[in-house]
């Protein structure tokens, strides 16, 4: 029932009543908050609530971004796709966007393609894009192209990951010199004591994959490799890399992280890490204490588990 008086709504039901301007304040946050459904939350990495604007002030801030998404999850790709267009806008720097979904030996067929030199029908044909590229991944691509954003292709090639993960990781000696161009600097370290690593190679271990911890290592290493290449062939002008990847590869500052700081990068690196929650915490409240995702990075995108998926 809504009953309209002289300066005074009563809103009564389900929730109890709420009288106009004397309304608990306390009491009507909750009521609203109970009809909200956010399509995501944003925490720093303490587990304080944080907005887009916070996110945005801080990747403007660093040298490289390891955005952590779920390749399935549509709020993760809009809202990396909503920061790299308002990173672009900030010229300070140059934006170089490097995607996990694109492997180096297909470097020349992208440049191709953002140069307007071939046409999307065959750059798309020939590029071994993932299933969700139309969905997930064109976008930010066809963005990069109309803005004239380099893109990097920064995976190992996947025939290399697979030949680690069947021969382990001295089998990459045998490449020639110009595969091993599409690959990080060899030998590849392998810490398999990072809770990361560790976790991977005792479960794989039980099922046959002996070498599936340097696998997914040879793709880590790869990609930060060619993240600095980038930075070291922009100098001197500086740039900042928007940089896509599943958040596996840099959650806990592992993987992508800890290969970019193996390789000597002094520079300032912000990680977002996506995850969905069967409950998403109350709007405006940190985190509680005994929650599991404070410390996995920078900014925790948070998002319903009900989510609808791109595939």
């Amino acid at each position: 029932m809504i009953a309209i008086g002289a300066g005074t709504v009563a809103c009564s039901g389900a929730h109890g009543t709420l009288q106009g301007e004397g309304a608990d304040a306390e009491q009507a946050d909750r009521a609203r908050h109970h009809y909200d459904r956010p399509a995501y939350l944003l925490f720093t990495g303490e587990g304080e609530p944080a907005g887009y604007d916070l996110l945005l002030q801080a990747a403007r801030n660093s040298d490289i971004i390891l955005f952590g998404e779920l390749h399935n999850e549509p709020i993760a790709h809009w809202l990396r796709l909503e920061l790299a267009r308002d990173l672009h806008a900030d010229t300070t720097r140059q934006l170089v966007i490097g995607m996990e979904m694109f492997e180096a030996d297909q470097q020349v067929l992208l440049d191709e393609y953002l140069d307007g030199i071939i046409r999307r029908q065959n750059f798309e044909q020939e590029a071994r894009l993932w299933g969700n590229y139309a969905t997930d991944y064109r976008p930010l691509v066809a963005f990069a192209r109309e803005s004239g954003i380099p893109v990097i292709a920064t995976n190992i090639p996947r025939r290399y990951a697979s030949l680690v993960y069947h021969q382990g990781p001295d089998s990459l000696d045998r490449l020639s010199a110009g595969a091993r161009n599409w690959i990080g600097p060899l030998p590849i370290p392998v810490d398999l004591e990072l809770p990361g690593y560790k976790r991977i190679h005792e479960a794989a271990m039980h099922h046959g994959g002996a070498y599936l911890a340097h696998s997914q290592a040879s793709k880590d290493a790869t990609m930060a490799h060619f993240i600095l290449k980038q930075h070291e062939e922009s100098r001197p002008r500086p740039v900042r890399t928007l940089h896509a990847n599943g958040t596996y590869h840099s959650d806990n500052y592992e993987g992508i992280y800890w290969y970019l700081r193996h390789y000597r990068f002094q520079g300032s690196i912000m990680t977002v890490s996506t995850s969905r929650q069967a409950d998403l915490p109350k709007p405006g409240h940190p985190l509680p204490d005994d929650h599991e995702l404070p410390g996995r990075a920078d900014f925790l995108l948070m998002v319903p588990e009900r989510m609808t998926r791109t595939h």
